[in-house]
């Protein structure tokens, strides 16, 4: 190409021009399939990558619950130590019984608040467990939905190649699954 406007195409810019402006509805269909096919499956990623981290939090918050548990768990050990003291003392010649006997009544209805404590901390902690669970689930139906998804992409492009009807299908039948099963992760199945 020179500057005073006389202009030579060599032979694949005349091919890549032809392509461009060309009437291909089967090569239109495809990429424009495609371009759909990848912003659905980049729905789907996100949708994956956030319920990953909810799974992440939910087994975070699991964890700490059941560590204040076991703390309420050892408070409770404490306090059983401490009244078998009282009771050992009772028995001891020429002690206050009475006051010995006041606190291992005492240490008593300490344990029972704290076990009770320690026990609703472990059915929270179970709660969480159970959500982490449930959110991990779903984002592996995510990740299978965005899986299928890229493999319809990847159908496409040797469609592109290949000129093969059935392969086409093929990206849109494996397309389908992926939206399938998505719909099981949105539903939480």
């Amino acid at each position: 190409m020179s500057g005073h406007g006389f202009h030579v195409h060599g032979p694949h810019d005349h091919e890549l021009e032809h392509a461009a402006h060309g009437n291909d509805d089967f090569a239109s269909r495809i990429a424009v399939m495609t371009a759909i096919m990848a912003t659905v499956g980049a729905l789907f990623g996100y949708e994956g990558g956030a319920t990953q981290n909810s799974a992440a939090m939910y087994k975070n918050d699991s964890a700490i619950k059941k560590t204040e548990a076991s703390n309420q768990w050892n408070f409770y050990q404490s306090k059983s130590n401490k009244q078998n003291l009282a009771e050992l003392a009772m028995a001891l010649p020429g002690v206050d019984v009475e006051k010995y006997r006041s606190e291992v009544a005492r240490y008593k209805a300490e344990k029972e608040e704290i076990k009770k404590k320690a026990e609703e901390l472990e059915v929270e902690s179970q709660q969480w467990e159970h959500e982490s669970e449930a959110a991990l689930h779903q984002h592996h139906r995510w990740a299978q939905a965005m899986t299928a998804v890229q493999i319809a992409i990847s159908l496409a492009a040797i469609t592109l190649l290949t000129k093969k009807k059935w392969l086409q299908y093929a990206s849109y039948g494996t397309a389908g699954i992926g939206v399938a099963l998505a719909g099981l992760a949105w539903f939480h199945i």
